[in-house]
This record gives structure tokens, C-alpha cells and sequence, in this order.
């Protein structure tokens, strides 16, 4: 039997596969090892989420799959193999016809990623000739009737709007239109229902839970948001300071957290029908770019820190349910930690 979209396919090779990715950033007050050694997959037609706070390594990491790292930053270790292909070792032109095409992207802030001195449709018709030689008519009949599947109402009268000229749903569901153009079979989003009112990113996230039915697409979110993560995906990557903190499926992060920073973020989430409660902050802020500390990144916030195991640097160990950990305390059964269940 086939695997639906989000479930899991054990003898089938996963879609991609990121091995212990380390990410530097070189140079006299550059850190060495700000993304380090995260390894994790994302099958066919499943969710996977990258989550954490700002600064945490997360936006890199998707950045890292399709080649886009900032200059100054490069990929000083592990591999990236998509759909069989090793992105950091392919020639450019052939990451060029993955990205757009079996790939796509949607980034974190539409006004700013869409051209402002192009017409939503010649964006979006863009990719299809680039990637399939079409021409500028037909990519333009192809584009309207992306723009209506993903629910902008009258598409062929939008193909000549401008981006100023659409709200802020309207330009994501365009950017939605133009990664999904060529039929991937991944799209990266990276936070897209960020700035974006309640309603909307209700029907951002329906859209694309359509398109993963619709396409057996994949889909790694990039994402702070929990309650998105529950509603949405499947797996979940817990980052924090440039580690893979954690990886689990999403229901187990919830009822059983296996990093003291995954249940740190589960206690910050404000709880419905506990009026006048305070709510429960992390201590400190993420570290900076060159002061990670030495032994686990996250001790010097942790409640549960004992200095003699947590001062040493941590191993990503897989535990006895499959799931992954960077917290020494826990992978030897010193620590047990409480989850938020979710009604």
C-alpha cells in the first residue's frame, strides 16, 4: 500500500536528507559551528518543522538546502541529498533547475521577496519559462490558472496587479503561486503566516494542507509558532543556538518533550482559559554569533542545569523511541520532563 501525504514510507528513501549540517561563519568574530551538526528527513507528501526562537539557525538551515546562504557564510560540513541528488556538491546549473522547479520557496516576507516593478503575473509566469521553455502567452494562461487555484478571486484580472496593490494574504498566496508553478515536490516555507491577521493564516494554512493533498506535496515550515506546528505537521526539528535540540513526531512534543528547551517553549505558549495567570518566560536570550557557551547551549537558561554534565558539550543521541535529543540528562534517564497536551 502507498503512503498517503504525512505518513510515514519506511522503505522508501526519503525525499530529503540533511546529515550533520554545520554551518561557519569565518572570519575574526565569526563562529565556527553556527548551524552544527543537524541531521534530519523529510519524507514524501509530509510536514516537517524547523522551530525555535529567533536567532536560532533555523532560517540558515532552509537557506542552506537551495544554496542561498548569505556570502560571508558557508557549509563547512555534512550533506544535503534531495530526491537522490547532493545539493552541495551538484553543479550549479543543475541546483539552478532544482530550485523553482522540484523545490520551491516561500519566503518569510512577500512585499520584500515579490519585484515591486513587475505585474504578479509576469512573476509568476517567470518560473515556468525559465523551467520549461514556455512562452510568455502560455506561462501567462498557466499563471491565472495558479492564481485561482490558490483562491485569488477574479485571476485573470489580477495578472496585471501590482504587488503594492494586493494585501498581504493576497501576496503570499501569490508567492505560494509562483513556488508551486512547476509541480514540486518540496516547498520550503519560511514563517508564512507571519504579519498576517488570524483569519488569514487560517487560510494560508488550508491552502497549503489543499496542496499537499492535491500534489502529495512535502513541506518543511520554517516556523515559532506551536499551535501552527500542531495544526500542521507532522515531525518536528527543535533548534536552538545552531543545535537540532530535538526531533520528534509533533504529537510526542507535546505530551513528552525530550530537551529542556522544547518544554520551556511548550510552558511559554499562553494557555487558553487560564485568565490572570502569568506567563511563564525563558530566561536570558538566545546567544549571539561567537558566544556560544562550550558545553550545552542552552545551560545557561536551563532550570534544570547541573554543572558537572551540562558544562560538557552535549551528543545528538538517538533515544529509545527513534526520537532524537541533545540533553545528556535526559538520554540517560536522569531527567523526565512534562509536555503540553493539546485538547
Amino acid at each position: 500500500m502507498t503512503a498517503g501525504p504525512g505518513q510515514r514510507s519506511d522503505a522508501a528513501e526519503p525525499l530529503l536528507s540533511v546529515e550533520g549540517l554545520t554551518i561557519d561563519l569565518p572570519g575574526g568574530v565569526g563562529q565556527p559551528g553556527l548551524v552544527e551538526d543537524v541531521t534530519f528527513e523529510v519524507r514524501r507528501g509530509q510536514a516537517v518543522a524547523l522551530i525555535g526562537e529567533s536567532g536560532c539557525g533555523k532560517s540558515l538551515t532552509s537557506m542552506a538546502i537551495l544554496g542561498l546562504l548569505p556570502a560571508a557564510v558557508r557549509v563547512a560540513a555534512g550533506s544535503i541529498r534531495f530526491d537522490g541528488v547532493d545539493l552541495l556538491t551538484c553543479r550549479r546549473r543543475e541546483l539552478r533547475r532544482i530550485r523553482g522547479g522540484p523545490v520551491g520557496m516561500v519566503f518569510q516576507e512577500p512585499m520584500s521577496s515579490l519585484n515591486p516593478t513587475m505585474t504578479v503575473g509576469d512573476q509568476i509566469a517567470e518560473v515556468r519559462r525559465l523551467h520549461l521553455g514556455e512562452r510568455r502567452s502560455v506561462a501567462l494562461k498557466q499563471a491565472g490558472q495558479l492564481l485561482s487555484r490558490v483562491g485569488i478571486p477574479n485571476a485573470e484580472r489580477r495578472l496585471g496587479s501590482y504587488p503594492h496593490e494586493m494585501s498581504g494574504g493576497m501576496q503570499q498566496r501569490v508567492m505560494i503561486a509562483a513556488a508551486i508553478a512547476c509541480d514540486p515536490k518540496l516547498l520550503i516555507a519560511d514563517e508564512p503566516t507571519t504579519a498576517l491577521d488570524v483569519t488569514i493564516q487560517a487560510e494560508i494554512l488550508e491552502l497549503l494542507r489543499d496542496l499537499r493533498r492535491d500534489l502529495d506535496l512535502a513541506v518543511l515550515l520554517v516556523t515559532h509558532d506551536l499551535g501552527v506546528v500542531a495544526d500542521f505537521c507532522d515531525d518536528v526539528v527543535v533548534m536552538y543556538a545552531g543545535h537540532m535540540a530535538e526531533r520528534t513526531p509533533v504529537d510526542r512534543l507535546f505530551y513528552e518533550p525530550r530537551h529542556p528547551y522544547s518544554s520551556a517553549l511548550l510552558a511559554a505558549v499562553p494557555q487558553a482559559g487560564r485568565a490572570r495567570t502569568s506567563l511563564t518566560v525563558i530566561p536570558g536570550r538566545v546567544p549571539s554569533a561567537g558566544q556560544f557557551p562550550g558545553g550545552c547551549r542552552f545551560e545557561p537558561r536551563c532550570e534544570h542545569s547541573v554543572d558537572d554534565v551540562c558544562r560538557r558539550p552535549q551528543a545528538d543521541t538517538t533515544i529509545g523511541d527513534g526520537r532524537r535529543t541533545r540533553c545528556g540528562r535526559v538520554a540517560s534517564g536522569d531527567l523526565t520532563l512534562k509536555g503540553t497536551v493539546r485538547g
